[in-house]
């Protein structure tokens, strides 16, 4: 069973931009994959367990950009 969660990321301009949150977001246990538009921040991660948001928004916060809200 697999779980999506949806978040969306500011700061985000470029392709490497987005390389750089999905490898953070990415080296989380249990991601299973990592989706980005970057046209609109939106970030769907995709795990075999629930992932807290707190780990997910350090993920974002250790690439060098921040969830909105």
């Amino acid at each position: 069973m697999s779980a999506t969660s949806t978040y969306t990321v500011t700061g985000m301009t470029c392709d490497h931009c987005v390389q750089a949150v999905k490898t953070e977001i990415g080296k989380i246990d249990g991601v299973t994959g990592v989706d980005i538009d970057l046209a609109t921040g939106r970030v769907a991660v995709t795990s075999g367990t629930d992932i807290a948001a707190t780990d997910i928004a350090a993920a974002v916060d250790e690439a060098g950009y921040e969830i909105a809200g």
